[in-house]
């Protein structure tokens, strides 16, 4: 039986309002679902320093999945970047190469916190030709930094590396051109072993270089040093590694040449002698296996949170990283904090207020 032109009508109607009330329905619940995540999901902001970036992006996607609740926003503008935003209170917490200074600390509105997270090593590196393991001691390196030493050949390199031929050809140093903690950890050692480098150059994250070229990032020191023949450089040791470049063999306290590894940073952090603030440094420490050029890196936070939610949110993240998180560091060419002080890390996460 065919439909008459009005019931067609009125069921073509019924079935119009319907289907208004069904889309009505369904962007009211997708609108519902977007404003309960947005609301359940809170965004923690931070920024400083590089090195420790590959690590920490792991950490924020690996917790993420531990509490959905929370995300964390993290920009790697370098170690100096990180203590004047977090000076500024206009990231939740910064992240640092070097330890602020007292007179930074001063500055702060509040009290902050050093929370010592990894470590790693700063390498010597060089292009010559059958990338041999060199032999150098700190005098050595600083004499080379400072343009004193400026062939391949010269004798204070022989005496070091007995039956190494290495070519008479001239020696290039790169350098960092911008401001980082890598420089910072490499001019503390060679101010600690050097009291000529410590009285005219100094250390800091950004110094004025006695010699050579400037290059952008441990990229463009990594990408010099590979390009040009006869060229020696520093670098983070993940980046010798993905460049597969050499590293020197670095003389220690102890007398001994230690090669970059995870193993000998971990000694050095182990032997390091760390006070009660953690602000410390661990270049030329005191081990027989330990290396001598390595630093750690530290998240900044605030004694005591503004906001109680995201205190509550950024002590539980930290909590975590310090037991959970840091199993993934020699994945990432990391070394951990020794159990000793991550115990001691706890405790002064444990007085962050909120």
């Amino acid at each position: 039986m065919e439909k008459s032109p009005q019931t067609a009508t009125a069921t073509n109607q019924n079935v119009t309002k319907i289907m208004k009330k069904l889309n009505l329905a369904l962007v009211g619940a997708c609108v519902l679902v977007a404003q309960t995540s947005g609301w359940a999901q809170m965004l923690i902001n931070g920024a400083g320093a590089t090195f420790p970036s590959p690590i920490y992006s792991k950490w924020f996607d690996e917790y993420a999945r531990i509490d959905p609740s929370v995300r964390f926003n993290y920009q790697s503008i370098g170690s100096g970047g990180g203590q004047k935003q977090i000076m500024a209170q206009t990231v939740d917490f910064g992240a640092s190469d070097g330890p602020m200074s007292d007179e930074n600390l001063a500055k702060a509105p509040g009290k902050l916190l050093h929370i010592p997270t990894v470590a790693g090593a700063v390498v010597v590196t060089y292009n010559l030709p059958g990338a041999p393991t060199l032999k150098l001691d700190g005098s050595t390196i600083a004499d080379i930094f400072q343009g004193k030493i400026t062939s391949w050949n010269d004798r204070r390199l022989g005496a070091l590396n007995p039956g190494l031929a290495l070519p008479n050809t001239d020696l290039v140093v790169v350098h960092r051109s911008d401001g980082s903690g890598t420089s910072y950890i490499f001019s503390d050692y060679l101010s600690n072993v050097s009291k000529d480098w410590e009285t005219r150059v100094g250390r800091n994250t950004s110094v004025k270089w006695p010699t050579g070229l400037g290059a952008k990032g441990n990229e463009g020191v990594a990408g010099q040093v590979k390009q040009m023949p006869g060229t020696i450089g520093y670098v983070e040791l993940a980046y010798a590694h993905q460049n597969k470049l050499p590293s020197a063999a670095i003389k220690n306290s102890a007398g001994n040449f230690i090669t970059p590894s995870l193993e000998s940073i971990t000694e050095a952090l182990a032997t390091a002698k760390i006070p009660d603030d953690f602000r410390f440094s661990m270049v030329n420490p005191p081990g027989e296996k330990a290396y001598p050029i390595a630093g750690a890196t530290w998240l900044l936070v605030y004694q005591q949170q503004q906001d109680p939610e995201k205190g509550k949110k950024l002590v539980g993240f930290l909590e975590w990283a310090v037991t959970k998180g840091e199993a993934m560091g020699s994945a990432l060419d990391y070394a951990t904090l020794p159990s000793q002080l991550q115990a001691r890390v706890l405790e002064r996460i444990k007085t962050i207020k909120y």
